[in-house]
């Protein structure tokens, strides 16, 4: 049914993108500025975030968060004002878009919050993505890509999916040709670790220990060969996270979680990202069932998920 001339047609964008997990991660010594330079491998998977932007008639931005999550929304620290990722995306989104609307953007959240799965950067990648369509910006995902490095290193990669080489501060990607599926398990925890506590954890640790950290200038070559091959053994061997040990010691329970997976048949575990999520690999899509029904037993949430998936892409496009 069309709208009345002169009344205000609101239309609802829907659009996923994924969560990522750090393969390997690997990094440098506290900059002057204060950041730490990165060398990391992203892999994209398939646990998505979903934002639905709305037009709405009265101007300004909004946000809500969907009953249909499956993180525990009260117990989650998801700010709804400006502080929000996607709230910024919207801005950045109607600065550049010649007819911005006010928007409602409900965001559905299943990636872990503070879980180092990069769930807040997904949600601003699908909202530049949602308000590009919604605003008929006609912005390329180039153009997009631009304007999701301004608002974090993780936001580039969840618009561009896949599998990714991060350098710099994680911001320099670079497409990695891995398309091959590698099946993992996600352990969730019910809370966070705020990255900035990890990595100052980690500078502590290694000025204690007089470890001195060089410059990481590229990845293991051996990583990206067996992702490009699927080969789950090779890739096993060469799973690596500087942040891994500060993420143990801020949250102890995460080693007698990585045990417990390689216990059950893992061929390896690692903490992914900043943590607490811990990521297990395993050797196929049955072995992963069997692994999180396993975790499960003890308590523990756990997803089988399997990776590369694409990156931000639209849902739905409907016109009220």
């Amino acid at each position: 049914m069309n709208a009345l001339p002169g009344r205000f047609a609101a239309r609802t964008v829907r659009v996923k993108a994924p969560g990522k997990v750090n393969v390997s991660l690997e990094v440098g010594p506290l900059r002057p500025d204060g950041y730490h330079s990165v060398a990391s491998v992203y892999l994209a998977v398939s646990l998505y975030e979903e934002v639905a932007a709305t037009s709405t008639e009265a101007p300004g931005i909004t946000i809500s968060l969907s009953r249909a999550s499956t993180v525990d929304l009260d117990a989650a620290d998801i700010p709804l004002d400006g502080n929000n990722l996607a709230y910024k995306a919207a801005a950045i989104m109607a600065d550049v878009s010649e007819r911005p609307t006010g928007v409602h953007l409900e965001i559905t959240k299943r990636v872990p919050v503070a879980g180092g799965m990069g769930g807040g950067s997904a949600d601003a990648a699908a909202t530049l993505l949602a308000c590009d369509a919604l605003w008929n910006s006609g912005l390329s995902r180039e153009e997009l890509a631009h304007l999701a490095a301004e608002l974090g290193a993780d936001v580039p990669f969840s618009l561009l999916g896949g599998t990714a080489v991060g350098l710099g501060v994680g911001d320099e990607l670079s497409p990695a040709l891995a398309k091959a599926q590698t099946h993992w398990v996600l352990v969730t925890a019910d809370y966070g670790l705020p990255t900035p506590e990890v990595y100052r954890t980690l500078d502590r640790i290694r000025d204690a220990g007089g470890i001195q950290a060089a410059e990481p200038t590229g990845v293991d070559p051996k990583i990206l060969t067996a992702l490009r091959g699927g080969d789950a053994e090779a890739l096993g061997r060469v799973l690596v996270n500087d942040l891994q040990r500060a993420s143990i010691e801020l949250a102890p329970a995460l080693r007698d979680t990585l045990g417990i997976g390689e216990s059950h048949g893992a061929i390896a575990g690692i903490v992914s990202g900043s943590g607490p999520t811990v990521a297990l690999l395993a050797d196929d899509p049955v072995a992963a069932e069997g692994l999180a029904a396993d975790l499960r037993h003890y308590g523990l949430t756990s997803l089988a998920v399997h990776g590369p998936v694409p990156g931000a892409r639209i849902i739905s496009d409907t016109h009220l």
